[in-house]
């Protein structure tokens, strides 16, 4: 896979001099890629993500984003971010008019922007929303809303920045499928900082984990799991079945460190399964 991003060592000073640094493991992120950012509040998540799309500079380090520094480069069309307070992007006067605003600045003619909006109304199931004024939706149908008008253009990057939280769990299932079926459809490569463990399996290929301004971890979600002790040393919660999971393993039980809990169930059932097997014979 071709590289779209890469970070390595950044330092920022913010206009009242407080100085913030991510060093660490690099970051590299490709072409189709699914990136899951953890990591405690005030470790830098949101700061990283600002760098990739340009709107905080480094002091010193390197970002580069498509091959070259999103300060000198436009993004686009290439890149869209969703913000963790989606009130801050969200300016339209109806749902409909909002997600219009990005395909309309980027001068695409009427009829097409009518048929990007519409399109992605429907695969969002937000057409009960279109005509509604954003200022008096719920946060949840407002995050929806801020994905669908950070999607229709389809951009190649998408950054998300605890986009899923405040979504009700049908709601939440509902975008994941919805930003996967991207993924795969389009190689839309995807990068979301979260706190919600469980879903790392169903929207990440590769975790990093920052703690107090580093990159600590680089990985796949199952390889995370197998090491609690990052989850401790970022001040985070594994899901409490791995958790189970590791403590058996530790002990000496023959068992595997699953990525979702229905695999995890499945190795607790073989597991009970083979003991009674081997106390009735």
């Amino acid at each position: 896979m071709s590289e779209i991003v890469r970070v390595n060592c950044i330092k920022h000073q913010y206009p009242d001099a407080t100085e913030v640094q991510i060093c660490g493991l690099s970051m590299t992120i490709h072409k189709g890629e699914r990136v899951a950012v953890l990591g405690p509040n005030g470790s830098g998540k949101t700061t990283l993500l600002l760098h990739i799309v340009g709107i905080l500079r480094p002091t010193e380090g390197e970002v580069l984003v498509f091959g070259e520094p999103p300060s000198k480069t436009s993004l686009h069309g290439k890149v869209a971010m969703v913000f963790q307070d989606v009130d801050e992007q969200i300016i339209g006067p109806t749902v409909w008019d909002d997600i219009a605003f990005s395909p309309i600045n980027y001068g695409h003619p009427p009829e097409e922007v009518k048929k990007m909006v519409n399109d992605i109304i429907e695969e969002m199931n937000l057409q009960h929303l279109a005509n509604k004024v954003p200022h008096y939706l719920s946060g949840g149908e407002k995050k929806k809303v801020a994905i669908a008008g950070a999607v229709v253009t389809h951009p190649k990057l998408l950054i998300l920045d605890e986009a899923l939280t405040g979504l009700d769990p049908k709601a939440k299932i509902e975008t994941i499928v919805f930003l996967n079926k991207l993924n795969k459809e389009k190689g839309m490569a995807l990068v979301i900082t979260t706190h919600e463990v469980d879903i790392l399996p169903l929207i990440a290929d590769t975790v990093y984990v920052i703690s107090e301004r580093a990159i600590i971890f680089k990985g796949t979600p199952s390889d995370l799991f197998k090491h609690p002790e990052i989850f401790e040393k970022a001040n985070l919660h594994p899901p409490p079945v791995i958790s189970l999971l590791n403590k058996l393993k530790r002990e000496g039980v023959p068992i595997e460190i699953t990525k979702t809990i229905e695999e995890a169930e499945d190795e607790l059932l073989k597991l009970l399964l083979t003991k009674k097997a081997k106390t009735t014979t």
